[in-house]
């Protein structure tokens, strides 16, 4: 039986990861204890402190949510893409101040509790890691279990697969930057629910504002629907260029996807080769 259920969980993750949307839950909390404590969590608690918009300044807007009869499914916060979200910031910082308004903006995350993923067993949460005036910035999921344990993005097997990938294109980790959609690790690597992405938005879009890359790979369907507001498959996605945060945007496979489905590597590294383009990198000489 078990053996059955990591099969079923298996599929489920390669159609999402191939932007298969139906798969999603429509929106209900998963633990109703912890929905009851985000339920008091107040439109003005949603946004981000005046520390950090002291920092990144845009007024961040909760995506709406629709209004339903009480005896409907709760209602499905509306999809909004980061551009639409929050103007963009009247003024930019400067390179020396970015360390410093990144530590502002995790400062205001504290030990977070605005929404379920609080109370699913997290054990860290995993902020970003990288260099804060990097060109080139991935966004992903959420964490794992290794990232769970360790407070960094991308370090479990995934992660090294990422790790060759951004050799491969003629950089170190150290110079680009990585985080994700959500901070906090989802319960058995699920999918973030719409509750839980919408409120963590706020800081991940904060981030991109002061980092300002010249380019974004979204990882996987879930970072590229939500940065993008769109429900599209990555067939559809990939190939061209998007537009988030003032960035250029690029969609490709998550590395997870990758692991259990390789025959898309030579795809992801198109992908990858675009974006070099736009960067003017060039591959490392083979040895």
């Amino acid at each position: 039986m078990a053996g059955d259920v990591e099969q079923l969980r298996a599929y489920v993750e390669y159609f999402r990861d191939m932007g298969v949307h139906d798969f999603y839950r429509q929106g209900e909390p998963v633990f109703p204890e912890a929905a009851a404590v985000v339920a008091e969590v107040t439109v003005a608690e949603a946004r981000p402190s005046p520390v950090a918009a002291a920092v990144v300044a845009p007024e961040y807007k909760a995506p709406v949510v629709a209004a339903k009869p009480d005896y409907l499914e709760p209602p499905i916060p509306k999809l909004v893409s980061f551009d639409d979200l929050a103007p963009l910031p009247e003024s930019r910082v400067p390179a020396a101040g970015k360390t410093d308004a990144l530590r502002v903006i995790r400062e205001d995350i504290g030990d977070c509790t605005r929404c379920p993923l609080a109370y699913a067993g997290r054990r860290n949460i995993v902020f970003a890691d990288g260099d804060p005036n990097a060109r080139l910035m991935f966004v992903g999921e959420g964490p794992g279990a290794d990232e769970d344990a360790s407070g960094v993005p991308f370090v479990g097997k995934a992660g090294q697969l990422l790790n060759n990938m951004i050799v491969a294109m003629g950089l170190k980790r150290e110079e680009v930057y990585i985080a994700n959609i959500v901070k906090c690790r989802p319960p058995a690597n699920r999918v973030p629910e719409p509750v839980e992405a919408n409120t963590c938005s706020q800081f991940l879009l904060h981030q991109i504002d002061v980092v300002q890359p010249q380019v974004i790979v979204a990882l996987g369907a879930t970072a590229a629907m939500y940065l993008l507001g769109v429900k599209q498959s990555l067939v559809a996605l990939r190939g061209r260029w998007h537009s988030c945060r003032g960035a250029k945007l690029a969609v490709t496979y998550h590395p997870a996807f990758l692991l259990r489905d390789p025959r898309q590597k030579g795809e992801a590294w198109k992908d990858l080769q675009r974006v070099m383009v736009e960067l003017g990198l060039k591959a490392p000489a083979k040895s």
